[in-house]
């Protein structure tokens, strides 16, 4: 099977998910080809519509929380979004490279692609099969409007959220958010610790923005240091992601029994590492924790989907969801004294998040494939018939 599975930069989450059903496919035997759409175009396009989220999720959280809110609303009216129709241009180039290359399905981890395949389809271009990937706990606005063959969304909790939204029911497939295998391999938290340089004889609070650091959590970061700085051999961690200038800035606060680190390749170490993660909560990497067993609190979630991924988390036992309250994340922290509370967490992350979603959407991308590749062939001997 050829797949191609595209994805853009706004956000590390739909990069991670992408490379996630990569990684499954290969080791399959299949070959899969991850591509950012825009880059057919230019790579100083591709570079520019991630910056166009990255900057104000950076820099000013709400400002993006004012476009989603907007979208929400928009999504109301009986028209195509303003989504749909920027990514009209991409018809051409995206049909070029299809007649060049041949693939057996297309995989989609962002919205962007997914309305540059509808258009395509819209104007009668044929196309392999379509699956699109949902990375957060939620139905994002246009999604709705757009025509793949096959939706995968987080959970089953989640069915009735999306097709209230307008996706048909037939076409949803509850199989969760695919993570790459390191995340769900099983390793001790001290052997983790050995592979990092860390102390085993200590406890860790990990604390993160997501690969771009965004958010509000960077104010957190000091009553987090504070917190740990109180408790008997507790130390925190700082995973800036991308984001140089929260990294400089705290590097250069040189806080005593904080460990700041950058851009890691290593995420799932830390979280096996460590015995709580404070993190803004994306889909993705909440997901990778849910799936590593960490105890989690959610913070300075960027308003939008992240809000809706705190509050599914939170609903269902699977981490405790704070405000930018210094007090309320006090508060929360007192799960490290708490065994019981903290195994409790990781149960209900167990039962509700599967860590094999990787390969459950590979098994229908490629029943998916065998399917259209029958009906091929049955076209093929009915046109001989006749």
């Amino acid at each position: 099977m050829d797949a191609l599975i595209l994805s853009c930069g706004t956000g590390g989450g739909h990069n991670s998910a992408a490379s996630a059903i990569s990684e499954e496919l290969t080791r399959r035997g299949h070959r899969a080809t991850v591509l950012n759409p825009y880059e057919l175009r230019s790579k100083k396009m591709a570079e520019k519509i991630n910056n166009f989220y990255i900057k104000p999720v950076q820099k000013a959280p709400t400002v993006f929380g004012a476009v989603y809110n907007a979208g929400q609303l928009y999504r109301r009216l009986p028209v195509r979004s303003p989504v749909y129709f920027a990514n009209y241009g991409m018809i051409s180039p995206m049909e070029e490279y299809l007649s060049r290359n041949h693939f057996d399905i297309i995989i989609t981890t962002h919205l962007f692609p997914a309305e540059i395949l509808t258009c395509m389809k819209r104007k009668g271009i044929h196309i392999p099969k379509t699956v699109f990937i949902a990375t957060d706990y939620t139905c994002i606005p246009f999604t709705e409007e757009t025509e793949c063959d096959a939706y995968i969304i987080p959970s089953d909790k989640l069915k009735e959220t999306f097709a209230d939204c307008g996706l048909p029911d037939e076409k949803l497939y509850p199989l969760g958010i695919p993570v790459h295998r390191r995340f769900s391999q099983k390793e001790s938290g001290q052997a983790a610790c050995k592979r990092l340089g860390l102390a085993p004889d200590k406890r860790y609070i990990l604390a993160a923005g997501g690969s771009m650091g965004g958010g509000s959590i960077k104010r957190l970061i000091y009553t987090l240091a504070d917190e740990a700085a109180m408790r008997k051999d507790t130390e925190l961690i700082v995973i800036c992601g991308s984001n140089k200038r929260m990294y400089d800035e705290l590097k250069k606060q040189d806080l005593s029994g904080v460990t700041v680190v950058g851009f890691t390749l290593d995420m799932a170490e830390y979280m096996k590492a460590a015995d709580l993660f404070v993190t803004k909560p994306g889909g993705l990497s909440s997901t990778e924790a849910a799936v590593c067993g960490i105890p989690l609190i959610h913070v300075a979630p960027i308003p939008g989907c992240e809000t809706y991924n705190a509050r599914f988390f939170s609903d269902y036992g699977m981490s405790r969801y704070c405000h930018t309250s210094d007090d309320e994340l006090a508060d929360a922290l007192k799960i490290l004294d708490s065994e019981a509370e903290r195994d409790a967490m990781i149960r209900n992350q167990r039962k509700m998040i599967r860590s094999d979603a990787a390969g459950r959407i590979s098994d229908l991308a490629e029943r998916m494939t065998l399917s259209s590749q029958e009906a091929s062939v049955m076209n093929v001997e009915i046109c001989l018939s006749e």
